[in-house]
């Protein structure tokens, strides 16, 4: 039997070893944890039929999405084959497909109402980056002033999701707002540090920890309701999806827009094409020219 908690520090250490970032490391760690307590039982007490029962509970009962369900299926998959060199049936034959859902988009002119209601300057230089460079949230919070590099005009985003480092370009009005915000508080390391402690007092360039993710998405939800933007799921990723949209609108190869975003495969790509309707009104004129004369 495990004593106490070793086991999170083996599976944690055998995450880390495999290349999976802390982030990962501490939500597949939660699954073990939120089985762990469901059984009332030592990870190492476990059965295949505990498992069975757990994932069958959160489906029918918990009613998670497929998506919840397959990184809580994947965590205590790798728990089990790392740790206890076991490679269940059920590892096999679960399967939790997701139907296909298009994620929420706003147009250029709603990005733009947007934006002008974000307050104050800090949440409004974090969102802008999001948008103009198609980052995911934790990547523009991480961004270092080493990072960006003025003179090709790029950021330089170091593990990505999956661990990926990538070049994405950064716009030249961006570059002008990050260095304006910098002059704000100037910390050599950080372009979000967090400007007080907790009691109240700056930090500013001595800061050594960033801005806490809940402070932009709070400025997200509040400029929404004052630009009266009604469009259902919009969040801060949403100005992901956006970019995405709006580049491929714009001309811009799909590949290269799969290279900005850090996507593994082009099909995670392909979901922009259902969200632009740019092409349709130029395909019907070229059917209806091809097709003509019959």
């Amino acid at each position: 039997m495990e004593k106490s908690e070793n086991w999170y520090k083996q599976f944690t250490d055998k995450l880390e070893l495999s290349g999976m970032s802390p982030q990962t490391q501490k939500t597949y760690a939660r699954e073990i944890r939120l089985l762990k307590d469901h059984c009332s039982k030592d990870p190492a007490e476990i059965t295949e039929q505990d498992v069975q029962d757990y994932l069958l509970m959160r489906k029918n009962i918990s009613k998670w999405a497929p998506s919840t369900l397959n990184v809580a299926l994947c965590g205590i998959r790798y728990y089990y084959q790392l740790i206890h060199k076991v490679n269940w049936e059920i590892f096999k034959i679960a399967k939790f497909k997701r139907g296909i859902q298009l994620p929420s988009v706003l147009t250029r002119e709603e990005v733009d109402k947007l934006l002008k209601c974000v307050t104050p300057f800090s949440n409004y230089v974090y969102l802008v980056l999001v948008y103009s460079c198609g980052l995911r949230l934790n990547e523009a919070l991480n961004i270092e002033v080493s990072d960006i590099d003025r003179k090709r005009k790029v950021i330089h985003i170091h593990r990505g999701k999956g661990a990926k480092d990538r070049y994405v370009p950064l716009p030249h009005d961006t570059l002008k707002l990050l260095g304006q915000y910098w002059l704000t508080h100037r910390n050599k390391k950080l372009m979000f540090p967090r400007l007080q402690n907790k009691n109240g007092k700056p930090f500013k360039e001595h800061a050594q920890e960033t801005i806490k993710m809940s402070a932009p998405q709070t400025a997200m939800k509040k400029a929404l309701e004052r630009a009266n933007i009604n469009k259902k799921g919009v969040s801060v990723h949403t100005l992901r999806h956006c970019y995405a949209t709006h580049l491929l609108e714009s001309g811009v190869n799909l590949r290269y827009i799969q290279i900005y975003l850090g996507h593994s495969t082009i099909v995670s790509t392909l979901v922009y094409l259902h969200l632009t309707a740019a092409g349709n009104t130029d395909a019907y004129g070229i059917i209806d020219n091809l097709m003509s004369g019959f």
